[in-house]
């Protein structure tokens, strides 16, 4: 079995519809991960209102949803400005009355600051990009979702927020923010209905981070680089959103899952004394 190869992921396609009618919000839609929720929320029955940025990105993935037979929504909105957020919501409401699911998926390590050369200019480019969103979007959503049936929130977060990270510890400690709001929110909002979880990815190729541009000699260290074997795919998160988002985890709040091949339970970093820096590729040390 190759190791890069998305066929390789079998496809769910007898499990019915698991988010039949079901009114879905997903920030950063457009691309990776977040196009690769909206894709399978649309084809278990949920109306997709993708939350993007980038208004080619937007229009394409719900091109793709609604060409395949589902329903989607484009919002071309920068979810680190709570006035857009806002308006986002208003929209949402407007066109449905509900919420029933928030998938949080925007965030990115980009640019990266070594902690010596950061400044509180790059510790707050790290906030907005991957905390502030989180607390404005769903602060905009809570109360339609514990107004429904049954709301269920999903922060995409990182593995790296759920262990040690040298490379950036600011940008660690906003994924670890990210993942303990998720925890105490659960515990808050639980008695209204409302459902927190959280997933923290690695491995996983996107544009974002591409594991196989250039990869070499790469491929046949999947299997010790990855305890599953293999490079991991927007459409393995998506799987594990789907679960979160659905009565398949009715039981399940205030979890953070690292979706990321086995990495964090196989330790993950490692000091490599002929580069003298950390690294998390097994080349040679």
């Amino acid at each position: 079995m190759s190791p890069q190869r998305p066929s390789d992921v079998p496809p769910i396609d007898d499990w019915g519809h698991l988010l039949e009618g079901r009114v879905a919000v997903v920030t950063g839609g457009g691309g990776g991960i977040g196009a690769a929720v909206c894709r399978l929320f649309a084809a278990h029955g949920a109306r997709v209102e993708v939350a993007e940025v980038d208004p080619g990105r937007a229009e394409a993935v719900t091109d793709e949803v609604t060409g395949s037979g589902g329903t989607a929504r484009a919002h071309v909105v920068d979810v680190t400005r709570p006035d857009e957020v806002d308006a986002l919501a208003r929209a949402v409401l407007d066109a449905h009355g509900r919420v029933d699911v928030l998938v949080n998926n925007v965030g990115d390590y980009r640019p990266l600051v070594r902690f010596e050369a950061s400044t509180p200019a790059s510790w707050q480019a790290m906030y907005e990009t991957n905390l502030l969103h989180v607390l404005a979007v769903t602060r905009a959503f809570l109360g339609p979702l514990a107004d429904g049936s049954g709301g269920s929130v999903v922060n995409v977060h990182s593995v790296e927020g759920l262990r040690g990270y040298p490379g950036d510890p600011v940008y660690a400690a906003m994924k670890a923010a990210v993942a303990h709001f998720t925890t105490a929110l659960a515990v808050s909002v639980g008695r209204r209905g409302v459902r927190v979880n959280g997933i923290g990815p690695d491995l996983t190729q996107t544009d974002q981070v591409d594991y196989l541009a250039g990869s070499g000699d790469d491929d046949r260290l999947w299997p010790a680089w990855a305890p599953v074997g293999r490079v991991g795919w927007p459409e393995d998160q998506a799987r594990v959103a789907l679960f979160l988002a659905s009565d398949l985890s009715s039981f399940v709040t205030g979890h953070n899952i690292p979706v990321d091949g086995g990495t964090r339970a196989g330790g993950g970093w490692f000091w490599s004394p002929s580069a003298g820096r950390f690294v998390n590729r097994p080349r040679g040390l």
